[in-house]
């Protein structure tokens, strides 16, 4: 199937960047090493430790809270990067706990002002998932969200990212993933929630074990203690189909 980026976002520590990215390119997979034998005719290759980049185009926005006011810091941290396919629940997207290691300006004969910026996973490869909120998603108070069917439980573990934007309104906010084997009981996944939220813009990355069974719906909610009126997040979770290791 192929389809076009058209209505695609992009999420980095926080901030929504969509407006201001022309294009984006995501890599990744095991390295690849060299161990060709000096009695081979052709190389031989076996498969490294698993990476990823993510980089970009950004268009010259100097707006307090978007791409130059928050990419030419260039922040030291790990920032966590949410490329998603679309903005419909369930649809793929691509997540990163990563470095951003450049922000390149180039002025073209015409004016047009671009920065080229990449972001190098650190710590764990790029990781697609499945979006548990139709892009950006905005609560008023706890709620539950709308489920995504996975097909089949599994019993190898996930991951999970959130990006929350701000502004944020209220006392506290906690976000977590459930799942349920009939899209009807559910119940909280041990490992996926995430740390209470008081103020944005935030992200994080949680996971589960390894061996952690996961069952076939996943929904994301938002609970509270001191109330909140406005909260807008979006969440992806990684289900793993076969065992990994980190």
């Amino acid at each position: 199937m192929k389809s076009s980026g058209l209505g695609d976002n992009f999420y980095i520590a926080g901030y929504d960047m969509s407006g201001d990215i022309g294009s984006i390119t995501v890599s990744g997979g095991p390295a690849t090493l060299d161990v060709t034998g000096i009695d081979k005719s052709a190389h031989e290759r076996i498969g490294g430790v698993r990476t990823g980049a993510m980089s970009w185009k950004a268009f010259f926005n100097p707006t307090l809270g978007l791409t130059h006011d928050v990419l030419a810091a260039l922040p030291t941290a790990n920032v966590i990067c949410t490329y998603a396919r679309g903005t419909t629940l369930g649809n793929p997207a691509a997540c990163q706990t990563s470095k951003q290691i450049n922000y390149d300006g180039t002025r073209a004969d015409g004016g047009e002002f671009t920065f080229a910026v990449e972001a190098q996973c650190n710590g764990f490869g790029v990781e697609w998932g499945q979006q548990l909120t139709a892009g950006k998603r905005t609560d008023t108070a706890a709620t539950n969200g709308t489920s995504i069917d996975t097909t089949a439980s599994a019993a190898f573990g996930a991951q999970a990212y959130l990006q929350v934007f701000a502004p944020f309104t209220g006392t506290d906010a906690t976000v977590k993933i459930q799942d349920s084997a009939d899209n009807s009981s559910f119940a909280d996944v041990t490992g996926l929630t995430f740390t209470q939220i008081t103020a944005g813009p935030t992200s994080e990355r949680v996971a589960t074990t390894s061996a952690a069974t996961v069952r076939r719906y996943l929904r994301a909610v938002t609970t509270t203690t001191g109330g909140f009126s406005s909260l807008t997040f979006s969440v992806v979770v990684v289900k793993n189909a076969t065992a990994v290791s980190f």
